[in-house]
């Protein structure tokens, strides 16, 4: 758990610029937790914390968080909300119930976009997240330069506070094309033509000992079929060796019960 967590911090530590997310009076340490995990998640990593019910730090917060323990020990407390603010050019206020008030209103999408248009210029940007049973007051949504109401059934418009940090934070991440993650699948490198060919080989002379390849008119077909969903899933030099160690344990599976016979 302590080497997840160092490469955790040091993955944070590269992250590109992002919105800051500040609760205003959240009141469960869990939830602050959970909006911890989903930030970092998404490449968000600046939290902030205003009037928070039960003080913080919060050790409650640790367990939701699963680990994304750089953002709740980076993590500001402020008395009001104007202090929070006191930096940013641009703040957001999230609502699932759209009001009457003279600010722009824009989907978590746009939102997204407007944000990384912002941060791009260097502004710093916040997204502002009310308490869990009262939301934002209308002075509190005040304070933003837009509200982003979250499009809910508004039969029943209740969402928890870490599920809306999820929708911004995610809506973030495409606008932001990832937060600047290269996940292991688009960075590891894609298995040569002669390491695919090597597999294929392997798969298909495996299969022939079984007996796969019936009837025989249909082998062609099925061969084909094999091939264009490997070359369909772009396998990767890791993948394919884990590909040809699974068709190897088959084989070894399959020598010991001839032995046995």
């Amino acid at each position: 758990m302590a080497e997840k967590r160092v490469g955790l911090r040091d993955l944070a530590a590269h992250l590109r610029p992002a919105p800051a997310f500040v609760l205003v009076r959240p009141q469960l340490g869990e939830n602050i937790g959970a909006v911890a995990r989903v930030m970092l998640n998404f490449g968000v990593r600046e939290l902030r914390l205003v009037d928070p019910r039960d003080s913080w730090p919060n050790p409650a917060a640790r367990g939701p968080a699963s680990g994304a323990d750089v953002v709740l020990d980076e993590a500001k407390a402020f008395a009001a909300l104007d202090e929070a603010l006191a930096d940013c050019r641009y703040a957001l206020a999230t609502t699932a119930r759209p009001r009457e008030l003279l600010v722009p209103v824009l989907d978590p999408a746009a939102a997204a976009a407007e944000c990384r248009r912002r941060i791009a210029r260097g502004d710093r940007v916040a997204v502002l997240f009310g308490a869990e049973r009262s939301g934002l007051t209308n002075d509190e949504l005040l304070r933003a330069d837009a509200i982003v109401s979250i499009p809910v059934n508004p039969a029943f418009a209740s969402l928890n506070i870490s599920q809306a940090a999820l929708v911004l934070a995610y809506e973030w991440a495409k606008a932001d094309d990832r937060a600047g993650f290269s996940s292991e699948l688009q960075s590891a490198a894609p298995a040569t033509k002669e390491e695919f060919e090597g597999f294929m080989r392997h798969l298909i002379g495996a299969l022939d000992e079984v007996g796969h390849f019936f009837p025989a008119h249909m082998r062609e077909s099925m061969e084909q079929n094999l091939r264009a969903s490997f070359v369909r899933a772009g396998l990767t030099e890791s993948e394919v060796r884990t590909l040809r160690g699974v068709v190897k344990s088959f084989e070894r599976a399959r020598g010991r019960r001839r032995s046995h016979e």
